[in-house]
Parts: C-alpha cells; structure tokens; sequence
C-alpha cells in the first residue's frame, strides 16, 4: 500500500548550483511563511558558517504542502567532505531532484551523488536551474546531462527522466527553455506525479532505519529516518539492533519523543506511520546504520558501513606565550569534551586519546569537514592549537 498524501525527495547538486536557495522559494510557495513574515535568504544554512562560505554543511529536512500532499525535502550537502551526509539521507527518499547550473553544467561532486541515487534505483527530476545567468548554455549542460546518466548506466526510464528550467532566485521553473516560467508550480506538479509514493504497510512489526543524527544538550541523541513498516507511538518500548553487529544482544529503549518535519520545524507527534520521515528522542547511544524496530520483531536493515576518515590532526591545549589571551575554554578537559561532544552528531569524526593528556587526535572526512571544526569551536571560546598527527592514517 502506498501513503499517496506524501513524498519524500531529496536536492542533490554541486557547491553553489543552488539548492537552498531554491529550496526556499519552495517554501516560500508551499504556505510555510504567514503573509508579511520576515524572511531571510537561505534559511536553511542556519550555521553562521554555511551563510558565510555560501555552501550547506549539514543535511537539513523540511517539508512543504501542495494540494493536500506532504513533500519531505531534504537539502543534502555538495561539498566531497560531507558526501557521507549524502549516503545517509538517499536511504530516506524515494526520488531525486538533481539540480544543475545552466551555466557550469554537471561537476564532479554531481557525479558521485547521482551515481548513488541511481544505484538504489531511485526516479530523477533534472532541474537546470540558474537559467536567468546571462552566460547560461543550457541546451549544451541539457547533452552533458544526458551524457552523465549513460555514463552512469542509468536505466531506460531514469535516462528519460523529466527536465524543468528554474531560476531559484525568482521561484520559477517552466517545462521549456524557451518559456519562462512564472512560479515553481511546474517543479511541484513533476514532483507529485513522477516521485512515487512511499510504500506504507501499517500493519506490520515497526521497523526504522537511522539515516541520520541530530544532537541536543537537553535530550541527547536525536536518531531521524524513514519508517520503513508498520507504526511507532510515543512511549512505545523499541528495540534497537545493527545489521553488522549481527551477534549483540538488542538493546531495549522507549521512543520518548517523536516529531515529524513541517516548514522549518520540527512539530510533536503521538503517533508516525509507515513512510513518514520523523526524529525520534530517548535512545541514548543510538547512532547512524542503527535499526529501530518493534521488540517482538528485531530485524535489523541491511546499510552500508560509513566511510572510514581520511585525515588526521592532533588537536592540544595551547601551550604558547599568548596562551589564554582569546578563549575562554582552555584546559585538556574542557577540548576533550567538546570534541567528544561533537562526535555525537558527525558519526564520521573520530576522537582518540594520546599519550599525552594535553593532545586528542582527530580524524575526518577531508579538510573542509576538520577547519568548519576548528573555526566552530574557536567561535564558541575554545582555545587550542593544531598540529599535524603522530602518524598518518592507514592507507595514506
């Protein structure tokens, strides 16, 4: 049975081709806002950091409303660094808006995500957008595209996949390059009639799998995912269980809190059925590849192991003549709980202990993942130094 009052889709593209600015305009015209609301540009690069480098750090949900229909959006990010986010979150959808700059075309970063999406055979929406650029070619990233999907051993029917031109920055889209488009209607009706619904049996055992990790001080963990059966209700005892842990005993919780995504927040629920994306609180070790299910029914999901990182820097209390002149979070303790705190939401980050009770050494996905970091932790006061590592990662 599918649940035909909802869509769950996800925006894959390189740095700056767009997304959240787009993702906005959909908002905009989804009724999230009141009228006369005040808005901001990119409201989904809620980091300081995100609005200042222009790019998208951590995936983000949300959900708009079109004829009666829930759409799930999740705004991934681009950057290679963060590509473990993009893994995670197609787990969770069941289509994809592949967006495109009319003027720079397909790039790299395009390529690996893409390529992702069509393994879990998922449908794509093409999305030229920027079509307003006075140097767009569009007819030319139109034959690049189409060169990615054949590359890429796209099936029959994704190698047909609809294309619409947008300019995210107007909030319009049109299924002609030659007729401009006067709001993102076209985007919407695509989405409705071309993403499928999401599979929804209600009736059997509860089972999820957490895609992805949020943090809060006063909760703890937060795991989010897409229900893949059944229903979850608040309180509800749960068990948790991992595919690759096939021997550990599951661990018994209670789902505490349960919340589905609309607009830009996050709204309570008592209760959440099959194909709904929601965020679930009360787990305390629970961590991405995690399987959550009914307790008379532990079967874990079969996921893909994260990638291992691949750089390391040692991180150690600033030891300098002008020690203690910026931060105010100066000592080992205060470093080592703040990194470990922020490997409660980045699985991808890895924290280990030195010899040296002053030095932590820590191991991420790439240089942009480890400086957004560093320059994180030097705004909220921590003052430390970096180093380069002991030793190189294996592989290196």
């Amino acid at each position: 049975m599918q649940d035909t009052k909802l869509r769950n889709v996800a925006i894959i593209a390189h740095v700056d081709h767009g997304k959240t600015t787009l993702v906005d305009e959909m908002l905009k015209q989804g009724g999230i806002y009141r009228e006369n609301q005040a808005t901001v540009e990119r409201v989904m690069d809620s980091n300081d950091l995100e609005r200042e480098r222009g790019i998208t750090i951590l995936a983000k949900n949300t959900a708009v409303h079109y004829k009666d229909v829930k759409i799930n959006i999740v705004d991934t990010p681009g950057h290679a660094d963060f590509g473990g986010e993009v893994e995670r979150i197609l787990k969770m959808v069941n289509g994809v808006i592949l967006l495109v700059d009319a003027a720079e075309g397909p790039m790299p970063q395009t390529r690996f995500v893409l390529s992702k999406a069509l393994e879990l055979g998922h449908k794509v929406i093409v999305v030229v957008n920027k079509v307003d650029r006075p140097d767009q070619r569009i007819h030319e990233v139109m034959d690049e595209v189409l060169e990615l999907l054949l590359d890429l051993n796209a099936t029959d029917e994704q190698f047909e996949s609809p294309t619409l031109f947008c300019s995210g920055r107007q909030g319009t889209a049109s299924y002609s390059p030659d007729v401009p488009g006067t709001d993102l209607v076209p985007l919407f009706e695509t989405i409705l009639n071309y993403i499928p619904a999401p599979e929804a049996d209600t009736e059997a055992p509860f089972q999820m799998l957490v895609s992805s990790i949020d943090y809060n001080e006063f909760v703890g963990r937060i795991a989010i995912g897409r229900i893949e059966r059944g229903t979850v209700k608040q309180n509800q005892e749960i068990a948790v269980c991992n595919f690759h842990q096939p021997d550990a005993a599951p661990q018994k919780a209670k789902a505490t809190a349960l919340y589905q995504f609309d607009g830009l927040g996050r709204v309570p629920v008592t209760e959440a059925t099959a194909g709904n994306i929601i965020a679930m609180s009360g787990i305390g070790e629970i961590t991405i590849g995690d399987t959550i299910c009914a307790p008379d029914a532990v079967e874990p999901i079969e996921f893909v192991k994260i990638s291992a990182p691949t750089i390391e820097m040692t991180f150690s209390v600033n030891d300098s003549p002008f020690a203690g002149k910026e931060g105010k979070f100066v000592t080992s303790r205060q470093i080592r709980e703040r990194l470990f705190r922020e490997t409660m939401k980045d699985v991808s980050l890895r924290v280990t202990e030195t010899d040296s009770t002053d030095a932590f050494n820590v191991a991420g996905r790439g240089e942009m993942s480890l400086s957004i970091l560093i320059e994180t932790m030097r705004r909220e006061g921590y003052e430390f130094q970096v180093l380069p590592p002991p030793r190189a990662l294996p592989g290196d």
